[in-house]
């Protein structure tokens, strides 16, 4: 099993309106991506985050239906651009040596065939996460090439 996790904090720009309909979109996903056995969107406690989102994937493939389905690229469309501050990380019980490699794999798949999400994920104020694309804004620092890769930081 694999446990996908987005923890984030909205822009205090955000409406509630704009609010709700983004956690709206991620529970949707949840509902509407076959390949999600279990999820959870709501409130992150404990944390330096507003919420978080915990979506179970079985294994690797539907790994990928849950990054390629519509509801997630929805989501992605009207989320990320409020977004202050996001991490995402995956918790698994595979015994594959080679799983963290190939989750990054699909994440790196999925940015070379679409350059718009690549963008919005890199221009976030605050982004954290082992399959970060490399910043788009000139300002920011050169990424490591392995690890947890804090995409930028707002100054």
């Amino acid at each position: 099993m694999i446990y996908h996790h987005n923890r984030f904090t909205f822009k205090t720009t955000v409406t509630a309106q704009q609010r709700e309909e983004a956690l709206a979109s991620l529970r949707n996903q949840g509902e509407s991506i076959d390949a999600v056995a279990r999820y959870v969107v709501g409130r992150d406690v404990g944390g330096e985050f507003e919420y978080g989102a915990v979506f179970v994937l079985e294994d690797l493939d539907g790994y990928w239906e849950y990054l390629m389905a519509p509801s997630h690229a929805h989501t992605d469309r009207i989320g990320l651009p409020l977004l202050e501050s996001f991490v995402s990380y995956d918790t698994t019980d595979s015994d594959d040596p080679d799983i963290a490699q190939k989750i990054a794999d699909l994440h790196a798949r999925r940015y070379a065939d679409d350059p718009a999400l690549t963008k919005l994920v890199a221009d976030l104020p605050s982004y954290t996460g082992s399959s970060a694309p490399a910043p788009t804004n000139p300002t920011s620092a050169p990424q490591p090439a392995a690890g947890p890769t804090p995409v930028h930081k707002s100054g």
